[in-house]
């Protein structure tokens, strides 16, 4: 994700827009993006802090928007490409923990400070998962638990 998206609240607005909107160029969607998106929906929708609570109605927000947005910009959400259930699961687990432990105190923040954690660390889940398990088209189309480590 470009700094530029996080300098502030009007750039995370513009960001996110273009992302819901699927005007956001594909090139523009990297696993930083990934991470700031969640942490700003994560944040936005948790009352009194309650990360674990706001997981539940994040998920499917996330999951229709990434979807949305891979079509939007020519993708396609199948069982070898696109849209991975699990990896996003994983994702919006980990900034969870993170966002629970930082307790950032407005959505920029969290973006923020989720982006500077693990906006290089995109391969991270492959402590939790092995590669059998990430290829697997049933983990690509559903939830697969982690086969390695158990989830932070």
């Amino acid at each position: 994700m470009r700094p530029e998206h996080l300098a502030n609240d009007e750039a995370l607005s513009e960001f996110l827009h273009g992302f819901e909107a699927g005007t956001l160029p594909k090139a523009e969607w990297t696993h930083g993006a990934h991470v700031a998106a969640a942490a700003y929906y994560l944040h936005r929708n948790a009352h009194q802090s309650a990360y674990d609570t706001a997981y539940a109605s994040v998920l499917p927000l996330i999951r229709q928007r990434i979807q949305s947005f891979n079509l939007a910009v020519g993708g396609a959400n199948t069982a070898t490409s696109g849209y991975h259930e699990t990896l996003t699961r994983f994702w919006l687990r980990v900034v969870v923990a993170h966002l629970r432990d930082r307790r950032p105190g407005t959505p920029l923040e969290a973006a923020q400070s989720a982006v500077a954690e693990f906006g290089e660390q995109r391969a991270l889940h492959t402590l939790y998962y092995s590669g059998d398990v990430v290829k697997d088209s049933e983990a690509r189309l559903g939830w697969r638990e982690p086969d390695l480590l158990p989830l932070p």
